[in-house]
């Protein structure tokens, strides 16, 4: 699909061999990111990996995550991280469990994806600071990944007119305001980080960036700056602590509306750990098949982000017989891709089912499920986030039934694709007596 935003033109693919076809033959060489207002803000002037066009600094950049936060030793060394993180959700929703009475699973996913993500990225434990607290945090991260995702006229329409709309209409502000609030509470992350004096060990990717700002080595041709680090925080928190907690909120309620797919996995994941464990660990994520059958399922019908981030050709290309020029923003639809019945069978319908025996994976492989992206340019925060997803499912799906409070039916549970950020739940928790 063809369309035109004032003086750019931009192309939407929506099946699966275009998406192949733009991700394999036209990754980097002759696709780059576009120079949109509101990325550069958040990436302080294209400093991170998400936005920053395709060049030398992105390689370093994307090195130097991969190194510090993203590799298997890494990986393995945040595991207690994690666990703990899965204990406090579980100990928390008990709290409300004890007393059947509501909870919002938005802000108890918010929490425990947040607390993950803070404690392995930053070295530190959010709910500690005297800065900020929990709701504060979310509404932070909310808005400003909603100013992300403003399309500012001055990236659309001749230069001067666009500028001019959108100041008059207080839209430069506001993405303004939002990275600026942002920004300071990273700053003020940074702070907390020097007086507790990690810079040594670089266990964590503030406090190894940090290092590499203080002291400079020459393993790197890129000069690493405080934007750079702000930048890369940026990318963690909105890229890591929102799209967790909108799939688990997803999949909970495709769970709610669906009772014997609910039924089936709860019966699979207590049939297969036992009736008396005390806690998850990361071993249980692996044996529980139907699991993963459900995460896909959910990745499938709402993918964290409808539309991969735009590309923008570097030079006149030719992808399924027609001609992109150059300048050109390239997205891809994950959403329609996800719901083309040329693909799936009977695309509408929550039916974990239909990838047993099958070898599609989220993992950019398969351009029909493309939740993290393809390519050199897919999430590289995708092993990390599912790993989270995986052990705060199975922790509240182990420990507790969940139902609908009295007077709401499955027909109320709102499930409205409106590209809103803040997707809420409320369900009340029960421990089974089984256990």
């Amino acid at each position: 699909m063809l369309l035109r935003f004032g003086v750019v033109p931009m192309v939407v693919f929506s099946s699966k061999e275009a998406a192949k076809e733009v991700r394999k033959t036209h990754d980097l060489e002759t696709c780059t990111r576009p120079k949109l207002v509101a990325n550069g803000l958040f990436s302080r002037n294209f400093k991170d990996i998400g936005f920053t066009q395709y060049g030398e600094d992105w390689r370093e950049m994307k090195k130097l995550v991969g190194l510090e936060l993203f590799s298997p030793k890494k990986h393995k060394s945040f595991r207690y991280i994690r666990e703990d993180e899965g204990d406090l959700l579980v100990k928390k929703i008990s709290k409300s469990a004890q007393t059947k009475t509501l909870i919002n699973l938005r802000k108890s996913f918010f929490s425990f994806t947040a607390g993950t993500i803070f404690r392995i990225a930053f070295g530190q434990n959010f709910r500690e600071y005297s800065f900020i607290d929990m709701d504060k945090l979310e509404e932070l991260v909310l808005e400003a990944e909603t100013n992300v995702c403003i399309l500012a006229l001055t990236d659309f329409l001749p230069t001067g007119f666009g500028w001019l709309v959108d100041r008059i209409s207080g839209r430069h502000s506001r993405m303004n305001n939002a990275f600026s609030k942002l920004t300071n509470f990273f700053h003020h992350v940074i702070d907390e980080q020097l007086k507790i004096g990690q810079l040594q060990d670089n266990s964590n990717l503030v406090s190894a960036m940090l290092d590499m700002i203080n002291v400079p080595t020459n393993l790197s041709s890129l000069k690493i700056t405080s934007d750079h680090l702000i930048a890369m925080m940026s990318d963690v928190v909105l890229a890591g602590v929102n799209a967790g907690t909108v799939t688990m909120i997803w999949l909970m309620a495709e769970l709610t509306r669906h009772p014997r797919v609910m039924q089936k996995l709860q019966e699979e994941i207590r049939a297969t750990l036992g009736s008396n464990k005390e806690r998850i660990t990361e071993e249980d994520l692996q044996k529980v098949e139907y699991l993963n059958l459900v995460i896909k399922e959910t990745f499938r019908l709402h993918p964290s982000s409808p539309l991969l981030l735009p590309r923008e050709t570097m030079s006149d290309i030719e992808i399924q017989g027609y001609h992109i020029p150059k300048n050109t923003h390239i997205k891809i639809n994950t959403y329609t891709i996800g719901r083309d019945p040329n693909v799936w069978t009977n695309p509408e319908e929550f039916y974990p089912e239909r990838f047993s025996n099958s070898s599609i994976s989220y993992k950019g492989q398969h351009y029909e499920l493309l939740p993290f992206g393809a390519g050199r340019r897919s999430c590289p925060g995708m092993n990390l986030g599912i790993t989270i997803l995986e052990l705060g499912l199975l922790n509240i799906l182990y420990f507790f039934d969940w139902s609908l409070p009295n007077g709401v039916t499955i027909e109320d549970i709102d499930m409205e694709e409106d590209g809103a950020f803040n997707k809420s739940l409320e369900l009340i928790p029960t421990i089974p007596s089984s256990l």
